[in-house]
């Protein structure tokens, strides 16, 4: 992996464009094509540009880099199972017995003495080329801007190192980085993350704190960046235990920040406590614009590079996306930690279109009465898990997890409202639903009892909606699910005139017809499209405002806004622009037609209507 775009030529089959584009909207526009093309590649873009300021850049632009499983596998070297396996044996490691035991536990004792980074006296590769003083400049990085409406340019694959005030735990994160200047960069880690932790320490103290940024070098450091690993403890321990070698880290030019020593590029610098600037807007992975909010300011006091580096970076937006395969990865390897703390658990799955957080699929042994309540209690409680909003629980006897078809069947025929459980906890930084923000509805379902019986009369789509919109003229369309099941799906368009809340008032005398009523606006969404229905769904809703369970199930997927005493303001969807789209096609580095286009929402529906 020492010269990752060699590698992925030979691994990877890497598409490389030669024609020059813009960091602003074409590169990360022909990206996010790519990523959601059925066999997406990583691209190397060799002839970067910034029209705005008239820049040419000589460093190339190295993105979708976890392009598909194959891809991701292939960087592991083995597959996320098999780590997962090595998490599980070390974790049941125990004392030998006799010298039988000791001889056996020797590939072990080995693979532990190649976990923990080392630290190097001398310069490492990231810094043969060192810039300080007014030598310090972000434009001469090929930083890029995603959407039209971000509110700059991001760094979005940096992997942001940091110590805690006493230097005795260190962290690496994946946080997005938004240009303010030259020499600044504002630092979006969320209240939850250790490095925010971390900075509380430096603020009570009133000292700067030390902070360094790595761009590239073996990608294995980038998926470590986002690993959920317990507080304290260093995220490339990981590299160590997949590479079964330490990760060689050098002490920064003007910190003490120690980096791997390989990677690409190494921003350092101190963020001061007293300082903070508004960041944002940004369309974020959750696929809608995450709104201004004010962030500590890192001040650059040196940017080190290699001779010859490669800029990598990410696109975030609707799924699915490259993190789909960080995602993939991660559930597989970190299964074995979760398995002490819920041993019932057989396996989880936590689908792209519900970006991660929203929903989350389990299988388990089902044993006693309240059991599936028991998980959804132990999964709300345990670190990232805690930011999960919605948790379907299934038994043994349920599909795999990813036959989503055959689980959704397999869910609707055990649902009801007695097995429905409404709480309330802690939700992302980036969720934008709940009315107050880290604070949130969880819904869990208990789809691990029998099979209920089905208690709906059958009606055609046609009719059903004939007879809403004599309730109700601003129903503008409904698409029936899974009617086959005890409990369909009926899906309704709505030009949101009143809460839905109030609508779902005016339809109980339809009861007899509807088990699962699900409203959304009928901007921006398509009926048709249940990939999609689920990812704007999973995201607007928040389960103690959204649900009813009486006398049907109801689910209000709409936008929220002051009919519905919502407070807050609501973000946009990350859209592309319809204009970037046309001349990528007309240069021929994307090939896509109105039908991709509506398949991925890629641009305002209404424009296809």
């Amino acid at each position: 992996m020492q010269d990752v775009v060699e590698w992925l030529k030979q691994n990877g089959n890497l598409k490389v464009i030669d024609i020059p584009l813009d960091i602003e909207l074409e590169i990360p526009h022909v990206a996010y094509v790519e990523v959601k093309e059925d066999n997406s590649q990583p691209i190397l873009f060799t002839k970067p540009i910034y029209k705005k300021k008239g820049i040419e850049y000589d460093t190339p632009v190295l993105m979708n880099i976890f392009a598909n499983k194959d891809i991701t596998s292939k960087i592991f070297a083995k597959e996320p199972d098999i780590i997962g396996e090595q998490i599980d044996s070390l974790m049941k490691f125990k004392p030998p017995k006799g010298f039988l035991d000791k001889i056996k536990m020797l590939p072990n004792v080995v693979k532990l003495k190649n976990i923990f980074p080392k630290r190097s006296s001398s310069r490492g590769a990231s810094q043969e080329v060192i810039w300080q003083g007014s030598d310090i400049d972000l434009d001469k990085l090929p930083i890029l801007k995603t959407w039209e409406e971000d509110g700059g340019r991001f760094i979005t694959m940096g992997q942001v190192y940091t110590q805690s005030l006493d230097g005795s735990m260190q962290n690496v994160g994946m946080y997005r980085l938004q240009q303010l200047s030259n020499n600044t960069l504002a630092m979006h880690w969320q209240i939850h993350k250790d490095a925010s932790n971390f900075f509380d320490q430096y603020t009570e103290a009133g000292k700067k704190m030390p902070v360094s940024i790595g761009i590239g070098g073996d990608p294995l450091y980038i998926w470590c960046g986002q690993a959920p690993m317990p507080h304290g403890v260093f995220e490339l321990l990981l590299y160590g235990l997949i590479r079964n070698k330490n990760a060689k880290l050098v002490k920064g030019i003007t910190n003490d920040i120690y980096v791997p020593e390989d990677v690409d590029f190494v921003i350092e610098g101190f963020v001061d406590p007293t300082k903070f600037a508004p960041e944002g807007p940004f369309g974020d992975h959750t696929g809608y614009y995450t709104l201004i909010e004010n962030f500590p300011i890192m001040e650059i006091t040196a940017i080190t590079h290699k001779k010859n580096p490669v800029f990598a970076a990410t696109v975030v937006g609707k799924p699915p996306l490259e993190d789909k395969y960080f995602g993939w990865a991660t559930e597989r390897i970190f299964l074995p930690l979760l398995k002490p703390l819920a041993p019932e658990l057989i396996d989880y799955n936590m689908p792209e279109n519900g970006v991660f957080h929203n929903l989350i699929l389990a299988k388990m042994h089902h044993k006693y009465p309240g059991h599936a309540k028991q998980f959804m209690h132990a999964f709300w409680g345990v670190g990232q898990m805690s930011f999960v909003k919605h948790a379907i629980f299934v038994k043994d006897d349920a599909p795999e997890l990813e036959e989503f078809d055959k689980l959704t069947k397999y869910i609707l025929n055990r649902v009801s409202k007695e097995r429905i459980f409404i709480s309330e906890g802690v939700v992302d930084h980036l969720d934008h639903s709940s009315p107050k923000q880290f604070v949130g509805g969880k819904l869990g379902v208990d789809a691990t009892g029998d099979i209920v019986e089905k208690r709906v009369k059958d009606i055609s789509d046609k009719v059903l909606l004939k007879k809403m919109q004599e309730i109700n003229s601003n129903i503008l369309s409904l698409k029936s699910y899974y009617k086959d099941t005890a409990n369909p799906i009926t899906v309704i368009a709505v030009k949101k005139s009143e809460s839905m809340l109030n609508l779902f008032k005016k339809l109980e005398p339809l009861s007899e017809y509807l088990s699962i009523l699900v409203v959304v606006d009928s901007q921006n969404n398509d009926l048709d499209n249940p990939y999609m229905l689920i990812w704007r769904v999973v995201n607007n809703i928040d389960s103690n405002r959204d649900i009813i369970l009486e006398p049907f199930i109801a689910i209000d997927g709409t936008n929220k806004n002051k009919l519905d005493g919502f407070n807050r303001e609501w973000p946009k969807d990350a859209n592309c622009t319809k204009e970037v789209l046309d001349r990528l096609n007309k240069l021929k580095v994307i090939d896509i037609d109105d039908e991709f286009i509506i398949k991925h929402s890629l641009l305002d529906f209404n424009l296809y209507r």
